[in-house]
């Protein structure tokens, strides 16, 4: 038995960038050197862009920067959720966002961060085909890259619940390590899945 072929995408972009300064889901993707003309892109708008080609839909949940990023979101063909009390911390935006995707009559769903630079397309087709290929114990899919855990991850319905049912001050990483069975962690040759984006050098970094 295989796992559904359609699923929905959901970017966590309610953080508050405080490390950065600025609201990353808004930084200029790919960053470019001092000198070189912008391409247009942000990481959110390459994110959904990234998605939607692997989805049904991208929903990205945002928080107090709704204002900013509904523009974006919407002129990219996504939709967006608003995450109540973003204070709560990233596992109650991904606990929103999945929420968002049962409400939807979906079991299925791939799950980003806003601030990792979008895996590429031969990576999320690894991922898919690995998901939808899995045996029904299998709850989760997750890329792997020299040995680290990264985004995006697919998660079926099980994990979903199981996501859902933890307490508020669970985190994504203590569901799945309570669930190390029904995971899956599948080697790919893409160091973006792996790479945080949090501080302006670490951005800046990406350019050189």
């Amino acid at each position: 038995m295989t796992r559904p072929h359609s699923f929905y995408a959901v970017i966590l972009a309610a953080g508050e960038s405080t490390r950065m300064g600025t609201d990353k889901a808004l930084l200029p993707w790919p960053p470019t050197a001092a000198g070189s003309p912008p391409t247009g892109q942000t990481f959110l708008s390459a994110a959904i862009q990234a998605l939607e080609s692997f989805s049904e839909t991208v929903i990205v949940v945002v928080g107090r920067n709704e204002d900013n990023l509904t523009p974006v979101v919407y002129a990219h063909g996504a939709s967006l959720v608003r995450n109540p009390d973003p204070d709560r911390g990233q596992f109650s935006s991904l606990q929103v966002g999945l929420q968002e995707v049962l409400s939807h009559g979906r079991d299925a769903a791939m799950v980003t961060l806003v601030d990792r630079p979008p895996a590429s397309a031969a990576t999320l087709k690894t991922l898919c085909s690995a998901f939808t290929e899995a045996a029904t114990d299998v709850w989760a899919v997750v890329p792997e890259y020299n040995g680290k855990h990264g985004h995006p991850f697919l998660v079926a319905r099980e994990m979903i619940e199981a996501f859902l049912k933890a307490p508020p001050a669970s985190t994504a990483r203590d569901i799945e390590h309570q669930n190390l069975r029904h995971v899956a962690y599948v080697a790919v040759d893409d160091p973006l899945v792996t790479m945080n984006v949090d501080t302006p050098e670490e951005y800046a970094a990406l350019s050189q």
